[in-house]
């Protein structure tokens, strides 16, 4: 059984860090707050060497931030797209990117509602337990335009649910109670300089 799943498909070995990320360059993560975080963004209509460009920028990101997941808007850049690098809760490892992504409706029957902990590279160092299904399906296109299918459970799940919610303008922030949404900000305000600090170090360490 395969322990990589790269754009939805099982492949016998893969680097520590995708490709992609050997190409890119080190783009700023937008905060909570900002207009590009709060609206839903725009379909990608061209396939090319800026969109490719923009993929490679954003895993490179990604890794340094130490996220699971980046969207698009994520680098102040307004459009449906977002990549990954995630584990699910069997240790699989998924990796990809998805252009103009979809989340499915489940069926509320074959369901599951998990509390679990999750935080998000644009609220720095907050991490609260927000409810995401246990099981998301997310179809889109990938770099070239092609159809793409990725199916995910438990921690993946969340991470496609947490970044179909970027592209549609909504911060897991959107779905806290006014309570819970006072301790995520809290939780930035005590822990954003430490974050940022991390961030740097990995910067150096990645690009020198």
């Amino acid at each position: 059984m395969p322990s990589v799943f790269v754009q939805g498909r099982p492949v016998d070995s893969y680097p520590r860090l995708a490709p992609e990320a050997g190409r890119g360059s080190v783009r700023r993560i937008t905060e909570a707050g900002e207009e590009v975080l709060h609206k839903p963004c725009r379909d990608v209509t061209e396939f090319g060497p800026d969109l490719a460009a923009l993929i490679d920028d954003m895993f490179l990101t990604m890794y340094i931030a130490e996220g699971a997941g980046l969207a698009a808007n994520q680098v102040g850049v307004d459009l449906r797209l977002f990549v990954y690098d995630c584990l699910d809760d069997d240790g699989v490892r998924h990796v990809g990117h998805i252009v103009n992504p979809v989340l499915d409706q489940l069926d509320p029957a074959g369901r599951n509602l998990l509390d679990e902990s999750e935080g998000c590279l644009s609220v720095p160092g907050a991490v609260v337990e927000v409810p995401r299904p246990d099981r998301a399906m997310v179809r889109g296109l990938d770099r070239d335009g092609g159809p793409l299918v990725v199916e995910g459970t438990g921690y993946f799940a969340r991470c496609l649910a947490h970044e179909t919610d970027h592209v549609n303008g909504h911060l897991y922030l959107d779905r806290l109670s006014k309570r819970e949404r006072k301790e995520a900000l809290r939780q930035v305000a005590d822990r954003r300089e430490e974050v940022f600090a991390r961030r740097a170090a990995r910067t150096a360490a990645l690009t020198s």
